[in-house]
């Protein structure tokens, strides 16, 4: 955090005390959303695990004793309304984190339509069903915090990211606009921005991804983030900052410095 931030009010209410707190992760099955699971349970959070892979919530459910797994393909909208149904008789619900993600490298030569609109579904579908779920539970108690995990590859169009890219721009957008729709009504919204994180999404790519993180390193970020009220939560900021930088520079200049480096 720069010190002119220091000075700055936060953008949402700091989340330091988890302690009877109940989170529920969405796309906790594996990688970013399984170790922010895991990270918010040893905060003393009651923390609702979903995915579609029963077996893994299960395994994690019998590791962390008092956290719960609903079954769940976010791309199903009775699915979802469903299950925060389930979820919301039990008690009311203090944060939500939609981290379902669907990712493969993609260049313009080689389109595949159908795994696009696959991303759109889990990327950007999948959480629209979620807020739809959840913002009148939201909105009657006049407080909670949504968090959207985005990714730093929506901040610009760039090599691999066809089909990925877009709809985690759709995220970061979103994110902006239901923050000035809801911060006003006492609700947080973040949007969480991670360079590369060691998953299943990103085994599979074919070229180098630099300041690789862990998924438990980002869970540990995403938590400080959510402890300073931010907004948006980006690591590693040695990597971040420079795509950051990215956003504003003149297309010509950005086009010619991605063309030298990445193609």
């Amino acid at each position: 955090m720069s010190i002119f931030s220091a000075l700055l009010p936060p953008l949402n209410p700091p989340l330091k005390e988890w302690r009877g707190k109940t989170v529920w992760v969405v796309g906790a099955s594996s990688g970013i959303g399984q170790a922010t699971a895991a990270a918010l349970h040893s905060q003393g959070a009651r923390v609702v695990v979903s995915a579609r892979k029963a077996e893994a919530l299960a395994a994690f459910v019998a590791q962390h004793p008092g956290s719960r797994a609903l079954t769940l393909d976010a791309t199903r909208r009775e699915a979802v309304t469903l299950a925060a149904q389930q979820l919301l008789a039990q008690g009311p619900l203090d944060c939500v984190v939609y981290c379902a993600g669907h990712y493969h490298a993609m260049r313009s030569d080689a389109m595949d339509v159908p795994d696009m609109a696959r991303h759109m579904e889990v990327n950007y579908l999948g959480a629209l069903y979620v807020l739809d779920a959840l913002l009148p539970h939201f909105l009657a108690r006049g407080a909670g915090h949504i968090s959207l995990v985005g990714s730093v590859a929506g901040y610009r169009g760039l090599p691999n990211s066809l089909a990925y890219g877009p709809t985690k721009a759709a995220l970061i957008n979103l994110s902006e606009t239901l923050y000035l729709d809801l911060h006003d009504k006492g609700i947080g919204v973040s949007i969480i921005n991670p360079g590369f994180v060691e998953t299943p999404l990103t085994a599979g790519n074919q070229f180098d991804m630099p300041a690789l993180l862990t998924p438990q390193q980002a869970a540990s970020a995403i938590l400080q983030g959510w402890a300073r009220g931010a907004f948006e939560i980006h690591f590693p900021k040695r990597f971040t900052l420079w795509l950051k930088a990215l956003r504003v520079m003149p297309n010509r200049l950005f086009f010619q410095l991605v063309r030298r480096v990445a193609l």
